[in-house]
């Protein structure tokens, strides 16, 4: 799998069971009418029975020059507390936070959820988007993370 490059997102929830967040790339765009993301998370995973008992998130895509908030998200050794600490955050409408300085940040309630095998699929509709700046996107590809260069001026 580490030759499947993708995008690097941080999944955000908070409601009755808690906030919560980790580093993701198993994310991708379903439809968009409506407007729809799934996203797949382990069901060992602390995050798997929050987000479920939640029922909202946020699909937070990372820029560039993030990649080391990826990895506070992704240390299972940090506290919720000091993962959200390192980042600042704006809220959306829906309730759950949204990363200042994302490319793009989806809020979202979930649909429906799917088991296959080890993981959840998570269905989730777009409620809330706030689209950020112009920078390079961040991928992780052969274990590595990669800034996308920049579209090219025609």
């Amino acid at each position: 799998m580490a030759r499947l490059g993708a995008a690097v997102n941080i999944i955000v929830t908070d409601g009755a069971a808690g906030r919560h967040g980790m580093t993701a790339s198993a994310v991708c765009s379903v439809s968009d009418s409506p407007a729809s993301l799934l996203l797949c998370i382990n069901k060992s995973a602390r995050m798997h029975d929050v987000l479920k008992d939640n029922g909202q998130l946020t699909v937070n895509v990372l820029a560039g020059g993030q990649a080391g908030l990826s990895g506070t998200f992704a240390d299972k050794n940090l506290d919720m507390d000091a993962r959200f600490a390192a980042a600042d955050w704006t809220m959306l409408g829906h309730g759950v936070p949204a990363l200042t300085g994302a490319l793009a940040a989806f809020g979202c309630t979930i649909a429906s959820v799917v088991e296959m095998g080890s993981h959840s699929i998570f269905l989730c509709e777009v409620q809330h988007l706030l689209i950020g700046g112009e920078e390079p996107g961040l991928v992780y590809f052969d274990r590595q993370y990669h800034a996308l260069p920049m579209r090219a001026a025609a």
